[in-house]
């Protein structure tokens, strides 16, 4: 048998019943229906929104046209070259990124797969800065402008490591959590003069989902693990969403492609950095 040929990086999150699911959704539930001891077989039942760890967004979960996850080929589409981009040094609660902070940093080609490090997966569940409201209510997020560079470029899809590739108050974060909106609104009109009316008016709602996903450039969301090991590199990414026929969205794995001899350089330098009970870098 020809030896493997590459290695794989894990840019996924642990999935667990701690694990929060995207505001308002169902989170992970489990339990076993049976036991070793008498069946002689562990057996367990997960009840679970789609919307739990990091997951793939189908492009049906926003466009009624849109293909269901089963519909999304492996080949040319979920896997295929692609850039991770470093934007934590700019990142800040309630902010904006733009296309040109991408572009300063990595070369992003036509037809990439593009994967975002905001750095906001320090504050997932199983990280010892663990904050829920900074992870789902306060990452930064992008602008209109964002969406069209996104058509620009034909990317094929767009990973994040927070709750979603949406600006938080360019959803309905905005109604459900008014004092967070606030204190959003307060920082962008410190920041850029302009406030969330501004910024984010009504016709550019959710504009990485509602502007992208009928062509489709979807996007997955609460990327982690060892993402801090590829920062402002190319590399072949992967996705691995079930086959889920009429699927919405779906809780998937995430991986990035190194050749063998990168792999063992990453996985000193992994060996010399401080990692989550799970096995995850600590950023």
């Amino acid at each position: 048998m020809k030896p493997v040929e590459f290695g794989m990086i894990d840019l996924t999150q642990p999935l667990s019943v701690m694990t929060p699911p995207w505001p308002t959704y169902e989170p992970l539930q489990l339990k076993f229906f049976k036991r070793l001891a008498p069946n002689g077989a562990n057996g367990q039942l997960i009840t679970t929104s789609n919307h739990v760890g990091t997951h793939l967004d189908g492009p049906v979960h926003f466009c009624t046209h849109g293909g269901d996850i089963a519909s999304l080929p492996l080949n040319d589409y979920l896997c295929g070259p692609g850039v991770v981009v470093d934007l934590s040094d700019m990142a800040e609660d309630y902010d904006i990124y733009s296309s040109k902070d991408v572009e300063d940093r990595v070369e992003v080609r036509d037809g990439d797969i593009l994967i975002i490090n905001t750095g906001y997966h320090k504050y997932a569940w199983e990280q010892p800065e663990a904050d829920e409201i900074r992870y789902m209510i306060r990452h930064p997020g992008p602008q209109m402008e964002f969406a069209n560079w996104c058509k620009k470029k034909n990317l094929k899809w767009i990973g994040v490591d927070c709750g979603s590739a949406d600006h938080p108050f360019n959803t309905k974060i905005r109604d459900w959590m008014p004092k967070e909106a606030k204190k959003a609104d307060a920082y962008l009109k410190s920041k850029y003069s302009k406030g969330l009316d501004d910024l984010f008016p009504p016709d550019h709602y959710q504009l990485m989902h509602i502007a992208l996903f009928g062509i489709p450039i979807v996007h997955a969301e609460n990327l982690g693990g060892d993402i801090d090991l590829v920062l402002n590199q190319r590399v072949t990414i992967g996705c691995y969403p079930w086959r889920f026929v009429n699927g919405e969205s779906s809780i998937c794995r995430i991986v990035a492609f190194v050749d063998p001899d990168e792999y063992k350089e990453l996985m000193k330098k992994k060996d010399a950095m401080k990692l989550t009970p799970l096995g995850d870098i600590i950023p």
